[in-house]
């Protein structure tokens, strides 16, 4: 695995990767909001064809748009991304699907102490789903990407208005 845009305070400890994301760091095209942000905290590795990705993991969010979770990336104008997302004072479970330009799906979360996130691709298509508790995945959406075979999947982290915040990620694993 390799970093994109690697934070200045990380570590491993096992399964687990705490990662201190840095100030003025995203991922998003808007062009209504002049906004191109490219530099998500990523770290990932090639997958080729159909996948399921996994990771569960925490954050001390605690300002607007603070983020954490699972990345799936091809090139700066084709990725997703999927995790909790804090927005207005509320953890969300988020979906960003870039093809060009940014979309956004979230759902207002009960601020969960942990949560664990699963894509899945097949073919072109992505799933995004997450979980409060082992076995039980809820959907939250499904969206075209890309048929190219080859992406880079990963977790990542962000903080676009904060000084930072530090999320901890683990269990990260690909299944083929």
């Amino acid at each position: 695995m390799n970093w994109k845009n690697e934070p200045a305070a990380w570590e491993k400890d096992g399964a687990a990767f705490a990662i201190t994301a840095d100030h003025a760091t995203d991922a998003w095209r808007e062009p209504k909001e002049g906004g191109i942000r490219n530099n998500p905290h990523f770290y990932g590795k090639p997958v080729s064809g159909d996948f399921s990705a996994v990771v569960t993991f925490s954050g001390n969010y605690s300002a607007q748009f603070d983020q954490a979770g699972l990345m799936v990336h091809i090139d700066e104008l084709n990725w997703m991304k999927c995790g909790i997302e804090y927005v207005d004072g509320i953890q969300k479970a988020s979906a960003v699907v870039t093809r060009g330009w940014s979309d956004w799906s979230v759902v207002p979360l009960p601020n969960p102490p942990e949560v664990t996130f699963k894509v899945e691709r097949k073919g072109a298509m992505v799933f995004v789903y997450y979980s409060f508790e082992e076995g039980s995945f809820i959907m939250l959406r499904k969206a075209y990407l890309t048929d190219a075979d080859t992406l880079e999947v990963g977790i990542m982290a962000a903080s676009p208005t904060g000084e930072g915040f530090t999320a901890v990620l683990k269990d990260f694993t690909v299944i083929q």
